[in-house]
C-alpha cells in the first residue's frame, strides 16, 4: 500500500536534507541479508567477510524484519541538524525514552512471527532501557568495522547528491525535485505518494513539521519512510552515483587517469575528497590561481565537479561521475 503525504504550505518552508551517519551503518547492516541489495556493493561486501566474522549482529537483525516490517524509528531518528557526527547521533540514540523505545520494539517484533517470544525479543521488551544501551554498542561496533574507514568516499557521495538536488529544488521546486528523485515517488497536487516496503498507514500529514530528504548508500532499490511522531517526516532515497562507489582501479588506473585528463587536472580532481576553494587548490598544488581556476572550470564542463557559494568564496565538489572517476589511487602531481 503506497503512503500518501500531504505537504502543506508551512511544509514548503521546512523542506530540508541531511546526512545521518547513523541512519547510514543501519542501512549497512540491513543490507547484508538483502540479496536484492548486493549488486552495487560486492567489492564492499567481499572486504568485510574478515571484519563480519568478529561482529554479532543478531539483535539489530532481530529489529529489521526481511518482509519490509517496521523498524523502530529510534534506531535511526532523523538527525536535528543537516550533517550530525556519529558520535552526537549515538548519543541520541542512547538517551532514548525506554517507554518509548519498547513500544516501538514490540511493534517492530510483531512482524515477525515468533520474534517477540525468543530469548532476545524477551530481553527486550523486559528491559527496554538496557536493550536501547545494547542495541547502541552492536551500532557502534558495526559502524566501525563496516563504514568508518570508508565514511570519507560515501560522504563525499551523499555530499554530492544533497548539492545536485537542491540545484533541482532550486530552478524548478518540488516537482523537478520528486520527478527524479526515485520511480516510486509521485508528486501531484500537494500530496506525495511513496512505494514504500512494508506497510506504513495510507497517508501522513506533515502538519507543518516540514519534510526531510536524506541521501542513503545502501538503501537501492527501495525509497523508504514512514516516520511517525515525534519524528520529522523523512524519505530516505538511494543517492547518485553509487553504481562507481566501490570501483576498484586496474593497475593502471591512474596513469589512464592522467592521459585523459592531463596531470595537474587528474590531481586536482583526485584531491577534492571535501570541498575546497580555488586557493587553496592552487596553494596545495603550487598552481598559479588562474591556471586552477580554468582547470576547474574545463571539469565542472565536463560534470566531474559542482560549485557552491560558502559566505565569501566558492567550494568546488565531485560530482558522483567525478566520484567515480577518481576512485583508486592518487595519481603523481607533477613536480
Amino acid at each position: 500500500m503506497p503512503l500518501h503525504m500531504h505537504v502543506g504550505a508551512d511544509d514548503l518552508l521546512r523542506c530540508r536534507f541531511a546526512v545521518s551517519p547513523l541512519c547510514q551503518t543501519h542501512e549497512a547492516v540491513r543490507t547484508l541479508r538483502r540479496r536484492e541489495r548486493h549488486g552495487y556493493h560486492l567489492p564492499w561486501l567481499r572486504r568485510i567477510r574478515s571484519a563480519l566474522a568478529g561482529l554479532d549482529l543478531s539483535e539489530l537483525w532481530l529489529f529489521m524484519p526481511l518482509r519490509g516490517g517496521y523498524t523502530p524509528d529510534f534506531l535511526g531518528a532523523p538527525p536535528d541538524v543537516p550533517y550530525a557526527s556519529f558520535e552526537d547521533e549515538l548519543e541520541r540514540m542512547r538517551a532514548s525514552d525506554p517507554a518509548a523505545a519498547r513500544a516501538e520494539m514490540a511493534q517492530s517484533l510483531a512482524c515477525t512471527p515468533g520474534a517477540a517470544a525468543s530469548p532476545l525479543g524477551r530481553a527486550a521488551l523486559d528491559d527496554p532501557a538496557a536493550a536501547v544501551q545494547r542495541l547502541a554498542d552492536v551500532t557502534e561496533r558495526a559502524w566501525r568495522a563496516l563504514l568508518a574507514p570508508d565514511w570519507p568516499r560515501l560522504r563525499a557521495l551523499l555530499d554530492a547528491d544533497i548539492g545536485f538536488r537542491s540545484r533541482q529544488l532550486a530552478e524548478g521546486g518540488l516537482e523537478r525535485l520528486f520527478a527524479d528523485l526515485h520511480p516510486g515517488l509521485a508528486w501531484a497536487d500537494g500530496t506525495l505518494t511513496v512505494r514504500t516496503p512494508g506497510h506504513p498507514p495510507a497517508r501522513q500529514e506533515l502538519d507543518g513539521r516540514g519534510l526531510l530528504l536524506m541521501p542513503s548508500v545502501f538503501v537501492w532499490p527501495d525509497v523508504v519512510s514512514g516516520f511517525a511522531p515525534p519524528w520529522q517526516p523523512t524519505v530516505i532515497y538511494p543517492a547518485r552515483g553509487v553504481g562507481g562507489l566501490w570501483r576498484e582501479p586496474s593497475g593502471g588506473a591512474a596513469d589512464a587517469l592522467v592521459r585523459l585528463l592531463g596531470a595537474n587536472r587528474a590531481a586536482i580532481l583526485c584531491d577534492l575528497a571535501e570541498p575546497a576553494s580555488t586557493t587553496a587548490l592552487a596553494h596545495r598544488h603550487g598552481l598559479a590561481l588562474s591556471s586552477v581556476s580554468a582547470h576547474l572550470s574545463v571539469l565542472r564542463a565536463a560534470g566531474l565537479l559542482t560549485s557552491r557559494r560558502q559566505g565569501h568564496q566558492v567550494l568546488y565538489e565531485r560530482t558522483p561521475l567525478g566520484i567515480a572517476l577518481a576512485a583508486g589511487e592518487e595519481p603523481r602531481r607533477p613536480g
